[in-house]
């Protein structure tokens, strides 16, 4: 059984200073990390949080995603696709479920689905000249719709390099958006020739 919160806390607690700072994570000394060391300091720990506040769209009737299950740049009957916008890397998209589901109240055959085109999504973008990985993450602290990011990494950028990646994202000036588009477009084209689906929330559905 894990440990309470109050017992969580108590035990980060015991490797803090006394102000409730913690000893710098190993990652700072990673050479892909985007920080030095030397002026970091980590944040004081706070006391747990209890009840946990709500997420976002915990009530689908106030749920974002769900208000734009028709936008994005590739959609089936259960799924759409997004690219999300203001980003350092060369691109990032979003893969939503159409209706409200988090990940742990997906139906089974919709499991299915959504490791199938991950892979999918996951293919075209690392297909894409310049870009060397496509990186996959699912949080899911912030919103209680499901959300699948994929961060495209750029050829020859060691830095980038695993888990630093999204900080590195937030970090660098705003990658150009025709570009991005062009990308986005090549990759939810080649989905609907490799998985099916559409362009178009309500285009005629094409079958792979």
């Amino acid at each position: 059984m894990a440990l309470r919160p109050d017992e969580f806390y108590d035990h980060a607690r015991a490797a803090a200073d006394a102000e409730l700072r913690l000893p710098l994570a190993r990652m700072t000394s990673w050479e892909i990390s985007p920080f030095e060391p030397e002026g970091l300091r980590v944040t004081p720990l706070r006391p747990p949080t209890l009840p946990e506040p709500e997420r976002h769209g915990e009530d689908p009737a106030n749920c974002d995603p769900c208000r734009a299950r028709d936008e994005g740049i590739w959609f089936d009957e259960r799924w759409r696709l997004a690219r999300i916008t203001g980003v350092g890397v060369p691109l990032v998209l979003m893969l939503f479920p159409r209706d409200h589901y988090d990940m742990a109240d997906l139906p089974d055959e919709m499991a299915a689905e959504l490791g199938v085109l991950t892979t999918h999504v996951v293919r075209h973008v690392q297909a894409l000249p310049h870009v060397s990985r496509a990186h996959v993450y699912r949080i899911g602290d912030g919103a209680a719709h499901l959300h699948i990011w994929f961060f495209a990494r750029p050829e020859g950028q060691a830095q980038l390099y695993g888990s630093w990646m999204p900080v590195w994202d937030d970090l660098l000036p705003e990658y150009p958006a025709d570009v991005a588009d062009a990308d986005a477009v090549t990759v939810a084209d080649a989905l609907v020739t490799s998985y099916g689906g559409r362009r178009r929330a309500t285009d005629e559905q094409t079958h792979a």
